[in-house]
Order: structure tokens, then C-alpha cells, then sequence
């Protein structure tokens, strides 16, 4: 019988399932937390920016190529990614349901690499973090016989 592993997750929470087969349910294993992407911008940095002198008259300043919060969900999508591939080298799945917000899915296929890619089946784009076992059973029936 082979395994599926199912990943909810949105840029702070996730939640990694696994399915056995048809009518066996998801068993969590394991959950993720990244509070630093729930945090504003402002929190996130340790100070103002700093300051680079124009071109002209005017005041130059120094903006981030990216925000801070991008920068955490980033942060979060590689920790993600790794976890996958760890399972995969492992062959603790054979076939890989990704769930999350679209902004985010983005993030998370830019960090996966080909050979855990190959195993995706399904992604939907929804957020489902805070879906219940029994909802989220409902959600991913099109998908995955639990």
C-alpha cells in the first residue's frame, strides 16, 4: 500500500498528514510553526533603515529588496521543503497533496526540488490550516481516499 503525505499550510502554520489508504483516515505527523511571519514588518526589523546618498539633491535611503515578513514566509517555505525531501530520501511517502494559499504555494514549489516534485499529485490553493481533521477530510476527497 502506498503512503501519501499531505502538507496544509500557509506562510506561519502548517501541518504534515499521512494516508495509508482508502477509508484510513489522516494521521498527523507533525506540525509546524513560524510566528516570525505572523509579525509586522516594523517588528521584524532591529532598527530604521539606513541611510544612502541620492543621486540629485534629494535624501537617498535604503529600501529591502525584500520585506521582512516575505522574507520569514521564505524562510518558513525552505524549512518546509527540506522536511519534504528528508521524508522522501527516506521513503516515508510515494506521493505528495500540497495545500495552501496561492502567495504561499509559490513560495514552497520555488524551494522544492525536481525529485520531490515529481511526487506532487494534487495542490490546492486554499488556506485549510484552520480546518478541522473532519473538514479537511471533506476538502481533499477529490484527491485522497481518507
Amino acid at each position: 500500500m502506498s503512503t501519501t503525505w499531505i502538507l496544509v499550510s500557509n506562510a506561519s502554520a502548517g501541518k504534515l498528514f499521512r494516508n495509508t489508504g482508502p477509508n484510513k483516515g489522516l494521521e498527523l505527523v507533525r506540525e509546524f510553526s513560524h510566528p516570525e511571519s505572523r509579525e509586522k514588518n516594523g517588528d521584524l526589523v532591529s532598527d530604521r533603515p539606513g541611510r544612502n546618498p541620492g543621486a540629485g539633491n534629494g535624501h537617498g535611503s535604503f529600501v529591502p529588496a525584500t520585506l521582512p515578513k516575505e522574507h520569514e514566509a521564505d524562510v518558513f517555505a525552505n524549512e518546509l521543503a527540506r522536511e519534504l525531501d528528508a521524508g522522501r530520501v527516506s521513503n516515508q511517502y510515494s506521493r505528495l497533496v500540497m495545500v495552501a494559499p496561492p502567495a504561499f504555494m509559490g513560495q514552497l514549489n520555488q524551494h522544492l526540488n525536481h525529485a520531490v516534485k515529481g511526487l506532487v499529485s494534487d495542490s490546492l490553493e486554499k488556506d485549510y490550516t484552520r480546518a478541522t481533521d473532519k473538514e479537511l477530510s471533506q476538502h481533499l476527497a477529490s484527491c485522497v481516499c481518507v
